[in-house]
């Protein structure tokens, strides 16, 4: 099968993700078309204005080429995001595959591109697809995330760790709100418990602007060192694995934006309890009651956080189901569900 992919983020291979922190879109779009290589497929990626080149043993080609008409047809012509990378792939099925919520396809800038490729489109699970535009005449298929290396294997059992929270995401996404229930409710019941965070804008390319509009909450987190929070750089998910695996729990308000949650399908694969509330798609990734707690209040989500970090029977026994539940499907199960598409 011929399958052509088309992106506008960076011209990022597998190789990539033991390197540097890397966000949820670059990853899974690193993962996918190594799983479409790996099983077989003729697979040529298309970013940038840069020349072809090949990195991890994956053609790269720029956007630019042919305006739609470059190279022979293909089977699977998946755009990334944004229907207008459409003009930058040859005829064949046309796929978009969807990260964010759905209802920027209602702006004609990307209506227009989208109506004319007219393509089956993906999403990650029941929250993302009811994102879309309700009028759109277009039935997504939901496909979820697999998880990247080291996080696609199973994790041994431990024993409860030191009263340790993290969180591992976009600052914007809840920090402030985790901050004030940690200060407010969580360290007073708990003088020795500590919250790290692993969050900063390098995990997004080092984008400039989100660094600006995360600066202050950033700030405000790296002068509560006497209220046990700790500021860390975001990491390699290899080095990011082996702190998770000494913590102790979860935290993550969740947000509106949230399609997935990559971080949280990756604690919990950990073995990592988690506490979260139920916006966006993050209450998908958490079997409420059994493996982390879905809060419908502060006062439940600090109840709850409280609770794990300091009952090591409760905690054990989320642990235990965690891990469990396993990591989920493969990249090969995930390219699989894409190769039924053609």
């Amino acid at each position: 099968m011929r399958i052509v992919l088309a992106t506008e983020g960076p011209r990022l291979g597998a190789g990539a993700l033991a390197d540097r922190p890397l966000g949820g879109v670059e990853t899974a779009f690193a993962l996918l078309a190594a799983a479409f290589a790996r099983r077989g497929h003729d697979v040529e990626l298309r970013a940038g204005t840069a020349p072809a080149e090949t990195r991890d043993g994956l053609r790269w080609a720029p956007l630019a080429r042919g305006g739609g008409q470059g190279g022979a047809p293909a089977d699977l012509a998946i755009a990334n995001r944004l229907p207008r990378l459409f003009r930058a792939l040859p005829r064949g099925r046309r796929v978009l595959w969807l990260h964010n919520p759905g209802n920027y396809l209602r702006k004609p800038r990307h209506l227009l591109p989208l109506l004319a490729a007219w393509p089956r489109i993906v999403t990650l699970g029941p929250a993302h697809s009811a994102s879309l535009p309700a009028w759109l005449p277009l039935r997504p298929a939901e496909i979820p995330l697999a998880l990247a290396p080291p996080f696609d294997a199973p994790a041994a059992p431990r024993a409860p760790p030191p009263p340790v929270a993290i969180f591992a995401s976009n600052p914007l996404r809840g920090l402030d709100w985790l901050l004030e229930l940690w200060a407010r409710r969580i360290r007073p019941a708990l003088p020795l418990a500590e919250l790290h965070l692993y969050a900063g804008a390098a995990t997004y390319g080092g984008d400039a602007r989100l660094a600006a509009r995360a600066a202050p909450v950033l700030a405000r987190a790296a002068g509560m060192a006497g209220q046990g929070v700790r500021v860390f750089d975001p990491l390699p998910r290899p080095v990011l694995a082996a702190r998770l695996s000494e913590a102790r729990l979860m935290l993550y308000r969740g947000d509106p934006g949230e399609t997935f949650c990559l971080a949280l399908a990756e604690a919990q694969a950990s073995g990592l309890p988690a506490v979260v509330t139920p916006l966006g798609a993050v209450a998908e990734r958490v079997a409420d009651g059994v493996t982390g707690v879905v809060a419908r209040s502060d006062a439940a989500a600090a109840e709850a956080a409280i609770r794990l970090l300091s009952d090591d029977a409760a905690w054990a026994a989320m642990h235990r189901a965690a891990l469990a539940r396993g990591p989920g499907p493969s990249w090969d199960d995930v390219a699989a569900r894409f190769e039924a598409l053609a």
